[in-house]
């Protein structure tokens, strides 16, 4: 899953890059897909992890409701997004950065330091990210497609990295 995601993300993140003439609105729908499929994911860690140790990353569950439900909502009414998107794009990266986060001592010893700090430094330039576009909506409506790319590239990258690493394979 984790790898079909990183490809999913790496491909949305280079179309963006390639197409910045698209409309807002395709883009928007095109992130709502992506925001339900990081969502599932996220949720499918939270009952991964609780099923492995009894104790489920709470933080996993909420990132993969807000994205799931962020995700819908894009698709449903992209129209609409487009305005919305200006909140709900940062808290997406905010929540999904925070998910990452928590699981950075799990991924390290899992998957080993590089995978950690690679994780790392791709989850708080999420987070930095985020938190410029939550102060600053018109940031946002200006330079989505390109930091949006970039990061979609890169989360997908930390997708791919984890699904062929030693955090990617079952016992």
């Amino acid at each position: 899953m984790e790898l079909v995601i990183g490809i999913a993300f790496i491909l949305l993140g280079i179309l963006a890059f390639a197409k910045p003439d698209l409309a807002l609105t395709g883009l928007i729908f095109v992130y709502g897909i992506a925001a339900v499929v990081m969502g599932v994911a996220d949720i499918i860690l939270f009952i991964e992890v609780e099923r492995y140790t009894g104790l489920g990353p709470i933080l996993s569950l909420i990132s993969g409701v807000l994205s799931v439900m962020t995700g819908l909502m894009l698709v449903v009414y992209p129209g609409t997004g487009v305005l919305v998107l200006t909140f709900l794009f940062p808290i997406w990266f905010i929540a999904h950065g925070i998910s990452r986060l928590v699981h950075l001592g799990h991924i390290r010893f899992v998957a080993g330091d590089g995978i950690y700090y690679f994780t790392l430094i791709i989850n708080i330039i999420g987070l930095i990210l985020g938190v410029l576009m939550i102060f600053n909506p018109l940031f946002t409506l200006t330079t989505i497609r390109y930091f949006a790319s970039a990061y979609l590239i890169l989360l997908g990258i930390d997708s791919v990295v984890m699904a062929v690493s030693r955090m990617g394979k079952r016992p």
